[in-house]
């Protein structure tokens, strides 16, 4: 698969197909939901949706994978080191940090604007000292560089039917949608990291401070007023979702299905904690099997159904191009993203 995906992308040097490769691993270790979905896309762009999402793994990675106290030092030196290496990268074409060559690879032939990534680092920097957030605005300030901007990257991969400037603003909901999904999945993974993501005078409307969602995380006992606050939280994230819906159309054709299928996905996600009794402060709420299965069903029969639109709209052209990405459909994906 690999290979493929980057003959057809058209990534000949040896090294910069490594560096893909790279991210590519990256992604399939971290992000299993948006990984598969991304295997919904035309084959050409995956590699360059590996890349954006490889390089904000490996960031995040940095911030959070030392834990909390006195590491934060060393994280700041090593994001500084990572962001004079992008800097470099996104200016000449090149670097020895396979994932910023990647990186650099995808911003060029896509012409992606490197104020995003600028914007994507400071809200990295911004999780080694900001341990939470007094209410939503402030949270939205982060989250603009920690999730909207990766939207805005992907945009001009997956390609749009409208002008670009209309499609931006519903493709930035959808990535702090799914931040925020992030956030209410994993409230005790992040306290046990000494953040709160969830805003502070949400909390108090409810009751609850993060000491009384410390001592649930420690207790195992549960709290009505935890419960009503992470409800108004799903409701929160509910409604940044259907913000995003009407982006989906505007998406080209072939883009949709993936786009749809990590849509629904995460949605799930929100559906599990719901069912699960809002109980993330002692697990982490999965989607069943079942119903992955059958939302990647779904996502291929979309993808079948573009595809052949698009061929016939090639074969109804003078010269006969093929559409982008028409490549079987692989059925086993069913299984993978179940």
């Amino acid at each position: 698969m690999t290979e493929r995906e980057l003959d057809a992308a058209g990534v000949t040097d040896p090294a910069l197909r490594e560096a893909y490769r790279h991210c590519r691993r990256l992604n399939a270790r971290h992000g299993r939901t948006y990984f598969l979905a991304t295997r919904l896309l035309p084959v050409e762009r995956r590699p360059a949706v590996h890349a954006l999402y490889g390089f904000a793994r490996w960031a995040d990675d940095i911030v959070d994978a030392l834990g909390t106290g006195p590491d934060t030092a060393r994280r700041d030196a090593e994001l500084a080191a990572l962001e004079r290496e992008l800097e470099k990268g996104l200016r000449d074409g090149e670097s020895a940090e396979p994932v910023v060559r990647a990186l650099a690879d995808t911003a060029r032939r896509y012409r992606i604007d490197h104020a995003h990534f600028a914007d994507f680092m400071t809200s990295m920097r911004s999780d080694l000292v900001v341990t939470d957030y007094a209410d939503y605005a402030a949270l939205r300030r982060y989250m603009h560089g920690s999730a909207a901007v990766i939207g805005l990257q992907m945009l001009p991969v997956l390609g749009t039917v409208t002008d670009r400037e209309t499609a931006a603003p519903h493709a930035a909901a959808l990535g702090v949608a799914f931040q925020l999904t992030n956030f209410l999945r994993d409230v005790g993974e992040d306290l046990d990291r000494g953040r709160v993501y969830l805003p502070a005078d949400l909390l108090a409307a409810h009751g609850v401070d993060r000491e009384r969602l410390r001592w649930s995380r420690d207790t195992g006992r549960r709290d009505p007023r935890i419960t009503s606050a992470l409800r108004a939280f799903e409701r929160l994230t509910r409604g940044v979702y259907r913000q995003a819906a009407p982006g989906l159309a505007m998406l080209e054709p072939v883009s949709r299905p993936c786009i749809r299928t990590a849509f629904v996905l995460y949605g799930g996600i929100l559906d599990a904690v719901a069912e699960d009794g809002y109980a993330v402060l002692h697990r982490r709420a999965v989607v069943p099997r079942r119903r992955r299965a059958v939302v990647a069903a779904d996502g291929l029969v979309r993808v079948a159904s573009a595809r052949l639109r698009a061929g016939s709209a090639a074969a109804r052209r003078p010269d006969g191009v093929p559409p982008t990405g028409a490549e079987p459909v692989e059925p086993r994906m069913v299984e993978e993203v179940a």
